[in-house]
This record gives C-alpha cells, sequence and structure tokens, in this order.
C-alpha cells in the first residue's frame, strides 16, 4: 500500500497550511544562501546548518543532517543547488525513519489489545486535553468505542475541559473532580472500558512538572493501579508537546523522558509559527516516534504523522 492510499487531498492540504511558515522561514532563507551560485559547496554547507539551527532543528541533529550531506556531496563530487532540497528532503526523512517514526495508515489500533490503553502526559497549556479530545473523535470516527479519564485532578480547567470534550465528541468521561487521587481516576478509568468492553482508553495525567521524583511516582502510582485490570497496561505513553515553543519543547521533552519511559510523541500547534523543524530534532535526539501532529484548529487537523508527506510540506516550493 502506498503512502498516498489513505493520505487524503484534503489532510495534505491542511498539512500544507499548517506548516505554511515554517516552509517559507526555511525557503526563503535557503534560496538567499544559494542565490548567483551552480553547486553545493562548504560556503552553503555552512549557511545551511545556520538555516536548520535557527529552524529550530537542533544543534546535535543538524549536524547529523550536514554530515551526511558533506558525505553524498563527497560521493558524488559535484551537487548542484537545484538538487540541494531534494538531498535535504531525503536526508530528513531517513532520520526520521531511524528514530521508528514509521508512516501508519491512519488512527489504527494493535488488534491484540482491547482495550488499548493511552497515558497522556504534558505540561499545562501545550493542547494536551484539546489533543485527547481530537483523538477521541478520530478514533471514534474510525469506529472504535473510546473512555477517557480525567486524571490530571491538580487544574480545575483541565477535568472541565475534558468533561467538555467528552460531551462534544460523545465518549463517557471518568472523572473524581479536582484534588482527588489520580490513581484513582485511572483505575476507575480502566474498570468502565473492560466492562463496557471499550477499544481504546485515553487516561489524561500530569500536567506539570513538579519535581521529578513527585511526578515518577504519580505515574507509576497510576500505571501499577491501571494493571490490576490490563496486566501490561498502559499500552502507550503519549508525550504532548507544543511545537510553537521550539526549543522550550525539547527542554520539556528530556523533564517528562527522565521521569517515565514515553513511547510516543503528540507535537501541537505547528500552524502559526515557524519552528516546525522541532519536530525533527525532538524526534531524533529522543529516539521517540512522533505519531500525531496539529497543524489546525479543527478535529480532523490532529493528523497520523507521515514523515515522507510533513518534509514534503516542510520544504514544499511556492
Amino acid at each position: 500500500m502506498g503512502i498516498f492510499d489513505f493520505f487524503s487531498k484534503e489532510k495534505k492540504e491542511s498539512l500544507d497550511k499548517g506548516l505554511e511558515k515554517s516552509s517559507e522561514n526555511l525557503f526563503s532563507k535557503l534560496g538567499k544562501a544559494i542565490v548567483g551560485k551552480s553547486k553545493v559547496d562548504d560556503e552553503i554547507l555552512d549557511e545551511l546548518e545556520e538555516i536548520l539551527i535557527t529552524s529550530d532543528v537542533g544543534v546535535d541533529t543538524t549536524i547529523k543532517i550536514i554530515q551526511r550531506i558533506e558525505e553524498r556531496v563527497a560521493k558524488d563530487k559535484y551537487i548542484s543547488t537545484a538538487e540541494l532540497d531534494v538531498l535535504l528532503r531525503e536526508e530528513i526523512a531517513g532520520l526520521l525513519e531511524e528514530n521508528n517514526t514509521f508512516d501508519i495508515g491512519s488512527f489504527d489500533l494493535p488488534t491484540d489489545k482491547k482495550p488499548y490503553v493511552i497515558m497522556v502526559v504534558g505540561v499545562n497549556g501545550v493542547g494536551k486535553t484539546t489533543t485527547i479530545g481530537k483523538l477521541a473523535h478520530q478514533f471514534k470516527l474510525a469506529g472504535k468505542s473510546v473512555v477517557l479519564g480525567a486524571a490530571d485532578t491538580f487544574r480545575a480547567a483541565a477535568v472541565d475541559q475534558l468533561i467538555l470534550w467528552g460531551e462534544r465528541v460523545d465518549v463517557p468521561v471518568i472523572s473524581h473532580g479536582m484534588n482527588t487521587d489520580p490513581a484513582s481516576v485511572a483505575f476507575d478509568t480502566v474498570k468502565k472500558a473492560v466492562d463496557m468492553d471499550a477499544d481504546v482508553v485515553i487516561v489524561d495525567t500530569a500536567g506539570r512538572l513538579h519535581t521529578k521524583v513527585n511526578l515518577m511516582n504519580e505515574l507509576t502510582k497510576i500505571k501499577r493501579v491501571m494493571q490490576k485490570f490490563i496486566p501490561d497496561a498502559p499500552h502507550e505513553i503519549l508525550l504532548v508537546l507544543d511545537g510553537s515553543t521550539g526549543q522550550n519543547a525539547f527542554i520539556q521533552a528530556k523533564e517528562f523522558t527522565r521521569a517515565t519511559e514515553i513511547s510516543a510523541l503528540a507535537i501541537t500547534k505547528l500552524d502559526g509559527t515557524a519552528k516546525g523543524g522541532v519536530v525533527i530534532g525532538i524526534s531524533d535526539q529522543f529516539k521517540i516516534p512522533v505519531k500525531y501532529i496539529g497543524v489546525g484548529e479543527k478535529m480532523t487537523d490532529l493528523q497520523v504523522f507521515n514523515r515522507k508527506e510533513f518534509v514534503d510540506s516542510l520544504f514544499r516550493k511556492k
């Protein structure tokens, strides 16, 4: 099955639009760097290095990309400036593949895990609850039954917001209100999902980077109570990051990966920012696959990440 079989024209347009600022930023800088030059030389590579770093790809990842391009230039002896963007696309797509970012067709779930349990972490303000709401909507569209758990009990708004999303997308939300024990919310959520034979459980958890030890303890406790019903739960720990914060997203990723085992990333708010390169850097630095990206306000603007399409939109010529 080719990548275009499931990547509809509408989704592609949303992705192009969402990454427009990042793409314009990259291309205007790249255009200035190669103006009047016909072949890729050291000077252009130095400029490219600076462009990638200022596009929030991150220093280490940028060095890696530049080294790969240098190797290609050395091997092919002559690479024209016109070929540079094709080369960039290939190397970045290859890099994402190495970080276990494989293109999944749509909002699919493993058939042998029912209910499939997703635990969601991320600091307040990154769009965590909204991502959960949109995920629930997408799973429901795919014909799955969903249960949500409001276990981010530290912030009143997080609980209320999730309840609103539940009403909006018509899925049950298990909540004990604010300042209650997150683990008992998670317990009741998983119990409800097992009782109603649901396909997927999404539990909203820790919305703050309190001290690492507290965070670890809280998440460990949540995992432990869920395992009373489903021994291998959670099947996925999804970290939500705000792409528009650039380097701040790196810092948050570092903190959360120290506190728990993150297995997938959702990077939100990529529309309206020129920092789309952060997706490449974070995935490379932490060796965690990017699973979802947020490219707009609409419910369907939370997309399953497709590396080829992402790179294509990021380096799209106007």
